[in-house]
């Protein structure tokens, strides 16, 4: 918790600190006497500000620290030119006020900041194929097909499998979450559509919604072309992340039987109303709804995506 000491007139360094540039936002609106940001001011990560948070809406107030509010509780209560956004008050922006209510989780001028960043953690997984579907190394992975990356900070990036993605062929449009939504692991976490058909995707995670991708909402096919990088779809602030991620797929051996079963059991469905597929053993057909209509889109949306 916050330590109380006097602050000094003149900028000193304190363990490598710079007291007027690294106050902690809830020390720059004026709540707590003392406290350097150690968490480089992201507000909606930070142990401290969710411990704070959490403290207030338990008991209505700490008051072993004298905190009956919180910094956006004080931000709340300026006019005009004071309502100064968290980042303005963080120096990471120049100028800027917040026309959001403080409201920074379902801020997008918050998102359009961290969007940069979300992008350069992506990275490039090592990939293999499993009967020439694309399975990369290291993630999670829903029965519904849904895929999970747990990143650094602890926030888990989702999007949509090679498979998943294969069957339901070209994507039109993303009807994503918005910030601050939440959502439940096996729960509807979002949907696409294609044409007239509209299918619900199940989310791998329980959280919060802190990042959805813009590139994607303008262009769907970035997901069928590359879809664990610049395919992803949304980012969550997970809880019980422990508990969700055992329910979850991930040894290679067991992921790999579990999809080799899915194609396997993909193939059974439309032979069983269509006929043999003619990729069958060899590369995967990118558009399996498109080739083989009369199979019909509930029915392999509900086998495969919402189970």
């Amino acid at each position: 918790m916050a330590e109380k000491r006097k602050k000094s007139s003149k900028p000193k360094k304190v363990q490598g600190f710079n007291i007027l540039e690294d106050e902690c936002i809830w020390m720059k609106a004026g709540v707590i006497n003392f406290r350097l940001c150690d968490n480089a001011f992201d507000c909606m990560n930070c142990p401290f500000d969710t411990a704070m948070t959490r403290a207030l809406e338990k008991t209505g107030a700490l008051k072993r620290e004298a905190v009956q509010e919180s910094w956006r509780d004080r931000m709340r209560l300026r006019y005009g030119d004071e309502r100064e956004c968290r980042h303005m008050l963080s120096g990471r922006v120049h100028y800027k006020i917040c026309t959001n209510d403080f409201h920074c989780d379902a801020c997008e001028f918050d998102q359009s900041l961290d969007e940069a960043e979300l992008h350069e953690h992506l990275g490039r997984p090592a990939v293999h194929k499993v009967l020439g579907y694309q399975v990369p190394d290291n993630y999670y992975y829903h029965r519904g097909h849904g895929w999970a990356r747990v990143e650094y900070g602890g926030r888990v990036r989702l999007g949509l499998d090679d498979f998943g993605l294969k069957l339901v062929g070209p994507v039109d449009e993303y009807l994503l979450p918005t910030l601050g939504q939440k959502v439940e692991q096996s729960d509807i976490g979002f949907r696409l559509a294609r044409e007239s058909n509209e299918a619900e995707v199940l989310s791998p995670i329980t959280g919060t919604i802190v990042a959805v991708n813009h590139k994607v909402l303008r262009q769907p096919n970035l997901s069928n072309q590359r879809p664990y990088t610049e395919g992803w779809l949304m980012v969550v602030e997970p809880k019980r992340l422990k508990g969700n991620l055992k329910n979850l797929l991930f040894a290679k051996n067991e992921v790999d039987g579990w999809m080799e079963h899915e194609v396997h059991r993909m193939h059974e469905v439309v032979m069983a109303e269509y006929g043999p597929m003619a990729a069958t053993g060899g590369a995967p057909i990118d558009d399996v709804f498109g080739n083989a209509p009369e199979v019909g889109w509930k029915k392999l949306v509900n086998e495969f995506l919402l189970t």
